[in-house]
């Protein structure tokens, strides 16, 4: 029986997706939409990407002496042509060339070096820490905006060096509500929405953006989804697109690591939870946020193959999803 609160969420996302279109699933391509709003991938890899620092797995020993650029941590870049404005989705280490790719992507002239908003999940290094950049030793942006959860813009306004961002204006923090939605051009919105996960110092977000056309989900930290009160079951059939964590792809790739500590989905949990969707609907799904011994990385790996033979897909560095 669907929980009251699953409801309210639903009715408030149907809503907001009202000018979605399901009778087409449109799949994701390198090529950039002249008008429309768009997602460009930028960044797929779990926090401290790939290759690890002191890694001497197999997984990435060659890439320390020969890097995959394509291999950077998790990040999305959302453009609008419309109204020439541009923004991130996490802003972790590899920050730089993610905002150097996002403005490549466009190439508009006299617009701020910094983004128009950032969108930060939560307090994990892998999603807030490339806010640095934004500082006086760098860019020494101007009221860049972040959007945040109020935990998390807590933190950042009491722990150094995140006040300094805040107290000289390189960032202008705003404060996102659960389950609401903020409007961020012409049929172009944002929902935060709170999710379980290691909340040592922030809560967790994942949010669903609304474009003219088409929806996309983006949940790349989660613990269990049976912990969510929120059935991913139901959200995934009511979105165009779902960029959901997938961090492990099995138990096997852990050996030194206790899993119950960091309890993110597996694939394969995963997998088998949605196992019942419709087959245009495990296409939305996008597997993304990969620990560096994740085979998914690989896409000439078995476990590559059982994603795809199986209806699912795997997010993919510089790809597009229009809305």
């Amino acid at each position: 029986m669907r929980s009251k609160y699953v409801s309210k969420l639903l009715f408030l996302i149907s809503g907001v997706l009202f000018f979605s279109c399901h009778s087409k699933q449109e799949v994701e391509t390198k090529q950039s939409p002249t008008t429309g709003p768009y997602f460009v991938v930028l960044g797929t890899l779990q926090d401290a990407g790939s290759p690890q620092a002191g890694c001497k797995k197999k997984c990435c020993e060659h890439l320390f002496s020969e890097p995959d650029r394509t291999r950077k941590v998790v990040s999305l870049g959302l453009i609008d042509p419309q109204t020439q404005t541009r923004y991130l989705f996490e802003a972790g280490p590899d920050f730089k060339t993610q905002l150097y790719e996002l403005d490549h992507k466009t190439g508009w002239k006299n617009k701020t070096p910094w983004p128009d908003g950032i969108f930060i999940t939560h307090a994990h290094i892998g999603h807030y820490t490339g806010l640095l950049h934004l500082g006086k030793e760098a860019m020494d942006a101007k009221s860049c905006k972040v959007y945040v959860l109020p935990r998390m813009k807590t933190f950042f306004e009491t722990n150094a060096p995140w006040s300094q961002l805040c107290n000289t204006g390189n960032i202008l923090l705003n404060t996102l509500k659960a389950d609401s939605a903020i409007t961020l051009g012409d049929k172009l919105s944002v929902i935060a929405l709170q999710v379980p996960h290691r909340d040592e110092f922030s809560e967790t977000a994942g949010f669903l953006i609304q474009g003219p056309n088409k929806s996309l989900l983006f949940i790349p930290d989660i613990d269990k989804w049976q912990k969510w009160k929120v059935s991913i079951v139901e959200l995934i059939r009511e979105v165009d697109y779902a960029l959901l964590d997938g961090t492990f792809f099995s138990a096997d790739e852990i050996k030194n690591r206790n899993l119950s500590e960091i309890p993110h989905p597996l694939v394969t949990e995963s997998m088998e939870l949605f196992k019942t969707l419709e087959p245009r609907d495990k296409n939305k799904i996008h597997f993304i946020h990969f620990n560096h011994t994740n085979p998914l990385l690989d896409s000439l790996s078995s476990e590559y193959k059982v994603v795809e033979q199986n209806g699912f897909r795997v997010a993919r560095y510089k790809h597009v999803f229009t809305l």
